[in-house]
């Protein structure tokens, strides 16, 4: 985690660019993995996304009741 810090002061182009990479394969990856539970039930390509999001925003809304 140092490394990552002193990154972000020294870089920070470079730690937004690998942080936003990151994000975004992180994301791909959940949705995989949806594709792959939801994928034996015949549905639409799109639920998957639409089950990833609502999550997203159910853990949102929860931590936003919480703080």
């Amino acid at each position: 985690m140092d490394y990552l810090r002193r990154l972000q002061y020294e870089r920070p182009w470079l730690y937004w660019v690998l942080f936003a990479v990151a994000l975004w394969l992180a994301f791909r990856l959940v949705l995989l993995v949806a594709a792959l539970l939801l994928g034996p039930f015949g549905l639409p390509g799109w639920v998957p996304l639409v089950v990833v999001v609502g999550v997203l925003v159910l853990i949102a809304r929860r931590q936003q009741r919480t703080y």
